[in-house]
């Protein structure tokens, strides 16, 4: 059966994990795919590194447009990055008529609404499981293992630097200033890690997952972004004495009044099998109603990992290359006339847990009027740590879990307690989920 021709633009770490993987595994490929996948055209700028990385076995261009335009080419896989150039070259891939596959969670965030549309319109497909949680599936099992369910709700560590950072602040004890450096000197992190550590590439592949989940447009813009840069040491310290894990997740749910979509850090029982995510390594807990939770675990990124996911589109694409457009899965789980408009609750309306750490004056009475400012929005307190003061101090910590409430709640409670007298500074304040 004449070959599937593939047109690659960009062959850095993840276009060369794809070039390297499909060459070595192309046997079985065809096997399961019912024809030969292959790479006939690379696009890069740099072309002395594309001729390395592909030892002469397909044709070069530095003009990626050249490519997205070539008749012969029936699947274009955008693995550049950005979400400048690289909306340029899917739109015009599309209008072309060619199947996508993109690992670029930026560019969908961003522009999925667009980009699946015109795909729509045009009757190709547009393939991103490795936009999501690198080598893992995740957007398989949203979209098709979990099909029978109403998924209830999403938590995921989705990144794996901030998880790395997060495990060597818990093991060793360091700030996060220390562990960012050693994570950037392993290559964990970037020369600028801002998109990581403050949560906005979490956000991007949150974005991409509730759309999934509930058959809703892509929402980037309303997610609440709360990143790890000022997340303290100590209050590691005092969440393990409580019995939880801090990790920065990615959370999406589905309420009465709208959809939740925020990344921030979050406390997580230790007991969970998310809490005990290591390293670099991803993980994603979806709950769903008929069948409970389910975790998808596994390397979140790198070469090979993320290019099993490139090459596992490929295989999809090409098994359904000459099927009726209608009949294919939608992009986004839900046929295109069935996507809804659902409201993005506001951070203020979230309704969770939370835990606070107060730095008072030891002196009697101080913990009485704290309490009292809590009762006063409907708060209660699950559970609490006073720390004894070394002798000679005269301030101690005050540690606080609440039981749920309305996040507005707790922020007037905070901005009333910080004009307490006794209470010295600000104070920290983090959520937690039972994520049962």
């Amino acid at each position: 059966m004449k070959p599937i021709n593939v047109g690659l633009l960009g062959i850095g770490t993840v276009g060369g994990g794809t070039f390297t993987v499909l060459k070595r595994n192309a046997e079985e490929i065809t096997r399961r795919a019912g024809r030969p996948i292959q790479i006939t055209v690379v696009a890069d700028k740099n072309l002395e590194l594309a001729r390395q990385m592909t030892g002469g076995a397909c044709r070069l261009t530095d003009d990626a447009f050249a490519v997205v335009a070539d008749p012969e080419i029936d699947i274009v896989i955008e693995l550049i990055g950005g979400y400048g150039v690289a909306r340029e070259l899917v739109l015009k891939a599309i209008e072309h008529g060619k199947h996508v596959v993109t690992a670029n969670k930026a560019l969908l965030a961003n522009h999925g609404n667009e980009i699946f549309a015109a795909a729509q319109k045009k009757g190709v497909t547009v393939a991103f499981e490795a936009a999501v949680a690198g080598g893992i599936p995740i957007i398989k099992a949203l979209r098709e293992g979990l099909t029978a369910n109403r998924i209830e709700w999403i938590a995921g560590i989705i990144n794996g630097t901030t998880n790395f950072i997060l495990s060597e602040m818990r093991d060793k004890g360091l700030s996060f200033e220390a562990v960012l450096k050693e994570a950037q000197r392993l290559g964990y992190a970037e020369a600028d890690p801002t998109f990581d550590v403050e949560g906005v590439d979490a956000a991007h592949k949150l974005t991409i997952m509730s759309a999934i989940a509930f058959g809703n447009s892509m929402n980037f813009d309303k997610v609440y972004i709360e990143g790890i840069s000022k997340l303290e040491a100590v209050d590691i310290r005092y969440a393990e004495q409580l019995g939880y894990r801090i990790k920065l997740l990615g959370i999406t749910k589905r309420t009465s009044e709208g959809v939740e979509l925020r990344v921030h850090p979050t406390l997580i029982p230790e007991k969970r099998l998310i809490a005990n995510v290591e390293g670099a390594m991803n993980a994603v807990l979806v709950k769903g109603d008929a069948v409970g939770p389910t975790l998808y675990y596994g390397k979140g990124a790198g070469a090979e990992p993320t290019a099993s996911s490139v090459i596992a589109d490929l295989v999809d694409v090409t098994r359904m290359h000459t099927a009726d457009p209608e009949h294919r899965v939608p992009h986004l789980a839900f046929q295109p006339d069935a996507m809804v408009d659902l409201p993005i609750l506001p951070m203020s309306e979230v309704i969770t847990s939370y835990y606070l750490r107060l730095r008072v004056e030891d002196k009697p009475g101080a913990l009485a009027d704290i309490t009292r400012i809590l009762a006063d929005q409907q708060i209660s307190i699950d559970a609490m740590i006073q720390r004894e003061p070394d002798e000679g101090e005269l301030q101690t910590d005050i540690i606080m879990l609440t039981h749920k409430t309305r996040e507005k709640n707790i922020d007037a409670a905070i901005g009333k307690i910080e004009s307490l007298s006794v209470v010295k500074g600000k104070i920290t304040r983090l959520r937690l989920e039972e994520l049962l």
